[in-house]
């Protein structure tokens, strides 16, 4: 998955080889919604190629795992780069989930972190965040793990340094210009500002993965402990 990277305004997509059979496709610009539909449509698109047999949608970029080795690499990419430039957004009208956060306490121990980085005090760290509404980018990083779109930047903070060990599954966190809400227990980059029971993935569960892209996400507070 994509980093938040600065772009010039003029610059173009990048194309590469992944090993001998899959090729990523990264967009210029910031993370944007209209980018992110953007590669949606492409998605879309690449669908129909008879040599593609498996898309990966990330934040802003597209990985095609082709059927076999391409013959010649830079056609696929000259195809990608011109449906680039000609295909409109596309838009995906998915389900909205509204979820319950426990702000701050011991699951939340980087709300300080996150309220010192923004120079506001928590509580209004708190305030900005359950008051965006967030779509579903991409599904990836751990089964189930939805990189949300529609952060407040006066709230966007830098993954930590040091990652915690043991993050729990279910906790609400921020990483950079993404929130999110881990997937799987375990260590864990991002900043961890509070906790939901929601569940993102259940391997007996049909799908497994609750959310699906395009879908929104509204939080709310259940509790405030700081």
């Amino acid at each position: 998955m994509r980093h938040d990277v600065a772009h010039d305004a003029d610059a173009r997509p990048v194309t590469s080889m992944i090993g001998t059979r899959a090729m990523l496709f990264e967009a210029p610009g910031d993370f944007t919604m209209a980018q992110q539909r953007r590669i949606w449509a492409l998605m879309d698109a690449a669908q129909g190629r008879p040599d593609v047999c498996e898309l990966i949608p990330g934040v802003t970029n597209l990985m095609l795992v082709l059927a076999a080795p391409p013959a010649d690499p830079q056609a696929v990419a000259t195809w990608l780069c011109h449906a680039w430039d000609t295909l409109p957004e596309r838009h995906i009208e998915g389900r909205l989930f509204e979820i319950g956060v426990r702000y701050g306490g011991e699951l939340g121990e980087d709300l300080a972190a996150v309220s010192a980085h923004a120079g506001l005090p928590p509580e209004e760290v708190i305030a900005i965040h359950h008051a965006n509404d967030y779509t579903v980018c991409a599904i990836g990083s751990a089964p189930g793990f939805g990189y949300l779109h529609g952060l407040d930047p006066r709230i966007a903070t830098p993954r930590k340094t040091v990652p915690s060990l043991n993050m729990q599954a279910g906790t609400v966190i921020i990483g950079g210009m993404q929130a999110g809400i881990s997937a799987l227990t375990g260590p864990n980059g991002w900043n961890s500002i509070g906790y939901t029971d929601l569940r993102l993935f259940d391997p007996y569960r049909q799908p497994p993965a609750l959310f699906a892209v395009g879908d929104r996400i509204r939080f709310y507070p259940e509790s405030i402990e700081l």
